[in-house]
């Protein structure tokens, strides 16, 4: 094979790769700048993600954090930050990628990639609600529960979360929950490559039970509302799952039926 011919062929990976980092830098870019603005409002964001242990609170009583390292609150920012820049830049991300990926993809393709595309934040997002108003409350109360004045005691026993383990606890959940709620869209991209079927995942519903009680044991706290908060649901979007898959092996047999009635007809 000559030079040439090597160079032909090696210049569209090349081509591929510019156009890869130039997608990977407007993304850093915009992550760049929300974790800034984020960072500039990180108190305000953390007394956003505080409201659960506050409706869990007692009505009236003193919400009270503490830190006990000096660099401690600061780092807790800068968590924040990173985390708010990559929920509001998730929006720049998935462009730039779907961008990378479409010039691969024939038109029915992209038709058929957006709705997925759509749906990943879309879902991420009612995962995350799920934890803001329902589970985190729950977590909480149950953990507050715990506390004693010292009448039935020898000692007062009080909750006095640190900053970062809230934080760490409350972005665990939602991450989570988050992931966990990508769920149909995964299933849906393995029974569009006809890599899982709506009858391979009703045969295997009963190891999806006991895979779903051993993510939330993984993934949550070791508490039953937050890992029944978690389990419960993915049950759930599994059964969606299994509905989605239904609807999709239905209209790729109407595909098929049509194309072969075409066939039929030039024949």
């Amino acid at each position: 094979m000559s030079e040439d011919v090597l160079e032909d062929s090696s210049a569209p990976l090349v081509e591929h790769l510019i156009e890869l980092r130039q997608r990977l830098v407007r993304a850093l870019i915009a992550v760049a700048i929300f974790f800034v603005i984020c960072f500039i409002f990180a108190d305000q964001i953390f007394d956003i993600l505080v409201i659960p242990y506050e409706r869990a609170s007692a009505e009236g009583a003193e919400l009270k954090l503490i830190y006990t390292a000096p660099q401690e609150y600061f780092f807790v920012q800068l968590k924040i930050a990173l985390f708010g820049a990559f929920f509001i830049a998730f929006p720049v991300i998935a462009t730039q990628i779907y961008k990378f990926v479409a010039p691969g993809l024939y038109k029915n393709e992209k038709s058929a990639f957006l709705p997925f595309l759509v749906a990943t934040p879309v879902l991420f997002i009612m995962g995350a609600c799920l934890v803001f108003f329902v589970v985190m409350p729950l977590a909480m109360g149950f953990f507050l529960s715990m506390q004693s004045s010292g009448e039935n005691t020898r000692a007062t026993i009080e909750l006095l979360p640190k900053v970062s383990e809230y934080l760490g606890l409350i972005m665990t959940l939602i991450f989570a929950f988050g992931f966990v709620f990508q769920l149909p869209v995964a299933i849906s991209l393995l029974v569009k490559a006809g890599l899982v079927t709506e009858k391979g995942l009703k045969s295997k519903r009963k190891y999806a039970v006991v895979m779903a009680f051993i993510a939330a044991a993984v993934l949550t706290p070791p508490d039953p509302i937050s890992q029944l908060g978690l389990a419960i649901p993915t049950l759930l979007l599994y059964e969606i799952s299994i509905i989605a898959a239904r609807l999709i092996e239905k209209k790729r047999a109407e595909q098929e039926a049509e194309r072969d009635r075409e066939d039929e007809a030039n024949s």
